[in-house]
């Protein structure tokens, strides 16, 4: 019985059972598949996300100056009543930023505000969440 390759690495023979027949339209429609995305891929400008999402580690930099008390006031939740302890133990906003939480816990904070802090710093660090730029009025 002689056989046919069709595809690089496949066989098939000429009288083929119908799994084999499966086997070879699936790897074949795989193929395809792929070779499709890799087009469209190729085809979108680098500029442009079209249904791909961006994301980036490095947060966009913003309009408003951030400092340890805004961030603090953005949380809310009563961190900022912190805000004295956190601007004389880190000095700066990016300090805080990538503090653990031991060292927040040496300072005294209970863990409730601890993980609201490194939640949003996590977050503002992203970029995906900012402190407003006005209080919030209630």
């Amino acid at each position: 019985m002689s056989l046919l390759r069709l595809v690089p690495g496949f066989m098939l023979s000429l009288h083929p059972s119908p799994l084999q027949i499966t086997k070879f339209l699936d790897s074949q429609m795989a193929w395809r598949q792929i070779l499709s995305f890799n087009k469209r891929l190729l085809s979108i400008p680098s500029n442009s996300v079209a249904g791909l999402a961006s994301f980036s580690s490095k947060s966009n930099p913003y309009i408003v100056k951030v400092g340890i008390p805004e961030f603090l006031n953005g949380v809310g939740k009563g961190v900022e009543q912190h805000v004295e302890k956190l601007e004389s133990e880190f000095g700066d906003l990016q300090k805080l930023l990538v503090a653990r939480t031991i060292k927040l816990k040496r300072i005294g904070l209970k863990c409730q505000e601890r993980k609201l802090i490194l939640k949003y710093a996590h977050k503002y660090r992203l970029g995906l969440w900012r402190p407003r730029a006005e209080p919030v009025k209630s």
